[in-house]
C-alpha cells in the first residue's frame, strides 16, 4: 500500500511538474535600462514611445516569411535498388521566434521609456502599466 501510494505521490508531483514547465505563450521583454533614454525630455520620450507602439503593432500582425514550394525530382538508392523520387513543397513556416525575439526588445524599449518618463515626472506615462505591474 504504501508503495502505491508513493508511486501516485511520485506521478502527480511529475505531471505538476510538466505542468509548471509549459509555455503560456506570452512574450517576456528583454531588460533595457531606463538611462538609455535619460537625455530625452518629455516630448522626445512620448515620440519614442509612440514610434515603438508602431513597432509593436507591425511585428504583432507579421506573418512568417518563409515559404517553400516547388518540385523536386531525384533519384534514391536504397535497400530495394536504385528508384526515382519526386517531392511537393508548398507551405508556409509557423515559426514565430524571429518575431518574439524582436516583440521582447521592443517590449523592453517601451519600458525603458515608460520608467524614464516616470522618472521625469511626464504626463503621458501616468497609467501606462509596463511588464510586472
Amino acid at each position: 500500500m504504501k508503495t502505491l501510494f508513493s508511486a501516485t505521490l511520485l506521478a502527480s508531483a511529475g505531471i505538476f511538474a510538466l505542468a509548471g514547465c509549459a509555455s503560456t505563450g506570452n512574450i517576456t521583454p528583454q531588460y533595457v535600462p531606463p538611462s538609455t533614454y535619460q537625455n530625452y525630455d518629455c516630448q522626445a520620450l512620448s515620440q519614442e514611445y509612440n514610434r515603438i507602439n508602431r513597432y509593436v503593432e507591425t511585428a504583432r500582425n507579421q506573418q512568417s516569411t518563409i515559404a517553400a514550394s516547388g518540385v523536386g525530382v531525384g533519384v534514391s538508392a536504397g535497400r530495394w535498388g536504385i528508384s526515382p523520387n519526386i517531392s511537393f513543397g508548398v507551405g508556409k513556416s509557423n515559426n514565430t521566434k524571429a518575431r518574439d525575439a524582436k516583440l521582447s526588445r521592443l517590449y523592453g524599449e517601451r519600458d525603458a521609456v515608460v520608467q524614464s518618463a516616470r522618472i521625469q515626472r511626464c504626463n503621458f506615462a501616468s497609467g501606462i502599466k509596463i511588464y510586472g505591474e
